[in-house]
């Protein structure tokens, strides 16, 4: 006789056999990750399994959890399994046609707050994928104005979805870097543009995840000088630009700043001590 599936026994299988972990890049989702995904099949919260280890689950339910633990275990991120990413505290929707936000992202919301301290003010993400950023930004202050640009359609039906999910309204435009801007200037710029080599290994890890979120090509700093350049034209007096980079870019970044004509550019580096946020601002 077949033994009734419940959460103990879902739990407990993934950890006892791996058969997942067959393939070159695939790795046994952690207990971690098994539990959140259990959780979400059962539209509960995540503290109950182990609160009612005896609830019963059903083979429809067992059938969808070892699914998204199979596709987990092939390195597809948790958030697109569960179609959500906490990020600056808010609940956003993810899907594969937006990158999944960062914690180390959040330095470009402290950065922007600290800069812009005021009520009010005209501000501009390019890139913004999900809107993490411009929708954290105006959660954060109501009355500033925020436009969030992205070259992909689809990212924007995401970011769209998120804003009206939270109640936070931000303008969304339909274009690459600062073309949908046009002579438009704003008190702050933010993007985290793609800014990995396609040749990077990296990017193997992330081959989930949108390659034009990612990657600008053989190139990695490419997006970044681009901003860099056209920044000033689409700044106000005293206005900043912020931009998150990769670990190792923060020095060539600079000098791509003061080049720009930007003055006090300096880096900031996330919690794990890695310059991630580099800034400059406006003659």
């Amino acid at each position: 006789m077949t033994a009734a599936l419940n959460v103990a026994t879902l739990l407990a299988q993934p950890r006892d056999s791996r058969p997942l972990a067959a393939a070159p890049h695939n790795s046994a989702p952690t207990p971690l990750d098994t539990e959140l995904l259990l959780a979400h099949v059962l539209g509960t919260e995540r503290w109950r399994l182990t609160a009612h280890p005896e609830r019963p689950v059903s083979a429809a339910e067992s059938a969808h959890f070892l699914a998204l633990l199979a596709r987990r275990a092939d390195g597809e991120p948790l958030a697109y399994l569960t179609g959500h990413r906490e990020f600056w505290s808010l609940d956003f929707a993810v899907t594969p046609d937006v990158l999944v936000p960062r914690p180390e992202t959040e330095l470009l919301i402290e950065r922007a707050l600290a800069l812009r301290p005021q009520a009010t003010g005209r501000i501009a993400d390019l890139g913004t994928g999900s809107g993490a950023i411009a929708l954290s930004l105006a959660h954060e202050r109501p009355q500033w104005q925020v436009v969030a640009t992205d070259a992909s359609a689809a990212a924007l039906e995401v970011a769209r979805a998120n804003s009206a999910a939270l109640d936070v309204r931000v303008e969304f435009r339909l274009g690459d870097w600062y073309a949908p801007l046009a002579d438009e200037r704003f008190d702050l710029l933010l993007s985290n543009p793609p800014y990995v080599a396609a040749d990077d290994p990296a990017m193997q890890a992330l081959r989930h995840e949108p390659a034009i979120a990612l990657t600008p090509g053989t190139d990695a700093l490419s997006c970044l000088r681009a901003l860099a350049q056209g920044a000033a034209q689409h700044l106000l007096p005293g206005g900043w630009l912020i931009l998150e980079h990769g670990g190792t870019q923060g020095a060539q970044l600079r000098d791509a700043l003061v080049l720009a004509g930007l003055r006090h550019v300096r880096s900031h580096r996330d919690l794990s001590g890695h310059e991630r946020t580099t800034e400059g601002q406006r003659r």
